[in-house]
C-alpha cells in the first residue's frame, strides 16, 4: 500500500459508501479513504452547515488519521468543499481533482437556486422519503443508458441517507461562491465532467478549468453527473493517468 492518500469527497446525494468502486482500485496502489459528509453516514452532525464548517471538518478528519497531504478528489457538493478547502489549505494537498462540480451557485436570489431547493425538498415536504426522492432524483441525474446495477446502486446510496443530514446539505450547495479563487489554486488540478451531465455541464467545467492554473481537463463518455458510478473503469482511468502526471 502506497503512503499517499486519496481522499473523496461525495456530493449531496452520495455517501462515502458510493466511492466503493474507486476505493477497490486505488486501494492497491495509494493509501485511500472516503468520507462521510457530517450527518451522513458514520459521520457526526455538526450544527449548522458552512463551507467553512465543512472545510474545517475536512480538516479535522486529516489531523485525526496523521494525514499531512493527500491527493483530493471531490464530486459535485464534494467538488466544492474540496475547492473551500484548498483555498487557504494548498499545503496539505498533492493534487485536486474537482468532478462533476462548479465555482459558484449562481445568484442566491435568483430563480435557478429556488428551483433547485424546491426540486429537492418539495418530494420530502409532500411527506415523501429518501427513498422515493432518490427514484425521482437519480434518474435525472444519470445517462438514459447507464447499466441498470449502477443505477440500483446509486439508488441505494441516496435512499440512505438522513433526511435532516440531506436537507442541511441542500440549503448549504445554494450558497456556494469561490469564482474569484480559482485563479489562486496553484496544485495540478483536474476537472472532471461526464459527457451527458445536464447539473454541472461540460462547457461550463471546460471554462471553470480554463480559470485554474496547472489544470487539465477530462471528460467522460456517455456518463452523466454521476460518472463514478455510471463509468467506473472510465472515471478511474481518467483520475489515475492524471495522478501519474502528479507523480512523474
Amino acid at each position: 500500500m502506497g503512503e499517499e492518500v486519496i481522499l473523496f469527497l461525495h456530493g449531496v446525494g452520495g455517501g462515502a459508501d458510493s466511492w466503493a468502486g474507486q476505493l477497490k482500485q486505488f486501494s492497491q496502489k495509494y493509501m485511500v479513504g472516503a468520507w462521510d459528509m457530517p450527518g451522513y453516514g458514520r459521520s457526526r452532525a455538526i450544527k449548522t452547515m458552512t463551507f467553512p464548517l465543512l472545510a474545517d471538518s475536512l480538516e479535522r478528519l486529516l489531523d485525526d488519521r496523521g494525514w499531512e497531504k493527500v491527493h483530493l478528489v471531490g464530486h459535485s457538493m464534494g467538488g466544492m468543499v474540496a475547492q473551500e478547502f484548498a483555498v487557504l489549505r494548498q499545503n496539505r494537498l498533492h493534487s485536486l481533482t474537482l468532478a462533476a462540480t462548479s465555482p459558484a451557485f449562481g445568484n442566491s436570489a435568483g430563480s435557478f437556486q429556488k428551483n433547485f431547493i424546491e426540486a429537492r425538498l418539495g418530494p420530502l415536504d409532500a411527506g415523501g422519503t429518501m427513498a422515493e426522492l432518490a427514484e425521482i432524483m437519480i434518474g435525472a441525474m444519470m445517462s438514459e443508458g447507464v447499466d441498470p446495477t449502477c443505477r440500483a446502486f446509486a439508488h441505494c446510496c441516496m435512499a440512505k441517507i438522513p433526511e435532516q443530514a440531506y436537507r442541511a446539505a441542500v440549503e448549504c450547495i445554494v450558497t456556494f461562491e469561490q469564482r474569484e479563487n480559482l485563479s489562486r489554486l496553484y496544485v495540478p488540478t483536474m476537472v472532471l465532467s461526464g459527457q451527458y451531465d445536464k447539473i454541472a455541464t461540460a462547457d461550463m467545467m471546460k471554462k471553470m478549468a480554463s480559470k485554474i492554473l496547472n489544470c487539465q481537463f477530462s471528460l467522460i463518455q456517455e456518463a452523466g453527473h454521476l460518472s463514478y458510478i455510471e463509468d467506473p473503469d472510465g472515471f478511474n482511468s481518467a483520475l489515475e493517468n492524471f495522478l501519474l502526471t502528479v507523480r512523474a
